[in-house]
């Protein structure tokens, strides 16, 4: 969602200061740093997984500082700093209209995401919200991609399209089987990064998934 249907503003590294606060880590010096470079890294991945990599399997320390995140995210996106991608929503609708099924998914936990459509009026907008708890894991492992297939009746994961601003994102997709796993740049993650990690098409934006996937549909 962040990054590819929703511009958060760079809230997660906003939100992310307040978790490091949690840990005893000031802004500014080499730990600070270090953590937040590897937070800028694995955008996309589920974040406890990222806060448990940080203090070293602490898990204590890992869901402390996870809940300040959350906690901090739910306040800034409260005061009203997020938005839809433009053409998201119609992205989104034009697809559900052709009768393709669509699913939300992210890295946040569910009082997040819920937080996030909440903010956006985006209720109902999708068949199916997916976060790492629905799935058993996050990304970059395939779960909210087959989860999705599951819950939604394809019937063959090669009838999967993925669209996602993240490494992560693409990883997720092709260790799926999803025979698109489409790198947006709108969000965390260069070109270069996306197609290293797989990407078999990339798009300025979500906007463009329908002429991908629908041929001669554009929004």
């Amino acid at each position: 969602m962040a990054g590819t249907t929703v511009l958060d503003g760079g809230l997660v590294e906003a939100a992310f200061a307040e978790a490091v606060a949690e840990l005893g880590v000031a802004a500014g010096g080499a730990e600070h740093a270090r953590m937040l470079d590897h937070v800028r890294a694995t955008m996309g991945e589920s974040k406890i997984s990222v806060f448990r990599t940080l203090t070293g399997g602490d898990e204590d320390a890992a869901q402390r500082a996870n809940a300040a995140f959350e906690r901090a995210y739910a306040e800034l996106i409260g005061d009203g700093r997020c938005a839809p991608v433009p053409g998201a929503a119609e992205t989104i609708a034009a697809l559900r209209d052709a009768g393709l099924k669509v699913a939300l998914t992210t890295g946040f936990a569910r009082p997040t995401q819920d937080a996030i459509l909440h903010a956006l009026g985006w209720a109902g907008i999708a068949d199916l919200t997916l976060c790492p708890a629905d799935a058993g894991r996050g990304r970059p492992y395939p779960d909210l991609v087959l989860t999705a297939l599951l819950r939604l009746g394809a019937t063959d994961v090669r009838n999967v399209a993925v669209a996602g601003d993240t490494a992560f994102d693409m990883l997720a997709a092709r260790r799926a089987g999803a025979s698109v796993a489409a790198g947006v740049l709108t969000g965390a993650h260069d070109r270069a990064a996306l197609t290293e990690a797989g990407a078999t098409h990339v798009l300025a934006s979500v906007a463009d998934l329908p002429s991908l996937v629908l041929p001669g549909k554009v929004i």
